[in-house]
């Protein structure tokens, strides 16, 4: 690579979790279940929604947009960090840093769109339940899919190729469990005033302005379920709208905080828990706030079960 000729580093070395070797075995058995337990989860819905035709409605075709997103997103990740754990090999290729930030602003991106899509699709489907097959039709969907997956390659191109414009001369320590911006900009042999700049504007339109649209669309739905006659639909959706809330905000806060942040602002330690919020915590919890607590999902669970029996006793 023509930039890595440029520098001096050509591997990075990822510190993780190097400060508590006395609890490196048992972080390692915790992060491998959660990695597997979100694996299945993820996968589950992408085969359920997949498979059934009665879902290929657009709020489940965005589920399986956004369990394509988490599958992907933890799978770049997780599996290095499993690797830093079990063995004495704590060093990333300066190309592999590269690729792992491009997917990790690839996916992050995508889904800071994709959840703003997913709330104005719940939007739509409750505060105009007449219209909403013409305001969410299949054209409209697949705009915003596409849009969704767009920005997250351009944000993911532009800042990673800045970020690794610049010269790194040494240290090549990472502290950090992965290579995210924030962390490999520190070893920047280089002035990054005005990638800085570039990425706290970046940072407030695709993750600050998107999580502030969902906040006004769930009040709009919060306006609309009080007025609902029914008491156990209020019910329902409140619980609904509980739940994917905490999840929208568990995702975006967690982000902000990485990405709006100081630099000195947190602990290397703190910066690490902040980060596993939203690229280990927020993909597992996703399958069971958005679908497994579903009844449709539920019911499509087991038909897509009973056929699969039913092929094998038949």
């Amino acid at each position: 690579m023509k930039k890595q000729n440029q520098s001096s580093v050509v591997e990075f070395i990822l510190l993780g979790f190097s400060n508590f070797p006395e609890l490196q075995e048992q972080i390692f058995w915790f992060f491998l279940i959660i990695y597997l337990v979100t694996l299945m989860g993820n996968a589950m819905i992408i085969v359920i929604i997949s498979l059934e035709h009665s879902l290929h409605v657009p709020m489940y075709q965005f589920l399986l947009n956004l369990s394509v997103i988490e599958v992907s997103f933890t799978a770049v990740i997780m599996p290095e960090m499993i690797v830093v754990l079990s063995t004495e090999k704590t060093t990333i290729t300066f190309a592999g840093c590269f690729s792992q930030m491009y997917f990790i602003l690839l996916f992050g991106g995508t889904e800071c769109f994709l959840l703003g899509a997913m709330a104005y699709d719940r939007y739509a489907a409750i505060c105009h339940p007449l219209s909403y097959p013409v305001i969410m039709n299949k054209s409209v969907f697949v705009r915003l899919v596409t849009f969704s997956w767009v920005s997250g390659i351009l944000v993911a191109t532009v800042q990673t190729t800045w970020v690794f414009s610049f010269p790194y001369c040494g240290p090549n320590e990472i502290n950090h469990l992965s290579c995210e911006t924030p962390a490999v900009l520190e070893l920047a042999c280089a002035d990054t005033y005005f990638f800085e700049i570039y990425a706290f504007t970046g940072t407030i339109l695709i993750v600050l302005v998107p999580f502030l649209l969902i906040l006004l669309s769930y009040i709009r739905i919060l306006v609309a379920i009080v007025k609902m006659s029914s008491t156990t639909g209020r019910q329902k959706a409140f619980s609904t709208c509980a739940s994917h809330l905490t999840s929208v905000t568990l995702f975006y806060g967690t982000a902000n905080m990485t990405y709006l942040q100081p630099k000195n602002g947190y602990t290397p330690e703190t910066k690490k828990l902040i980060s596993l919020s939203y690229s280990l915590l927020t993909p597992l919890l996703n399958p069971l706030i958005y679908s497994l607590r579903n009844n449709e999902m539920k019911r499509a669970l087991m038909k897509l079960w009973r056929r699969r029996v039913g092929s094998h006793i038949f």
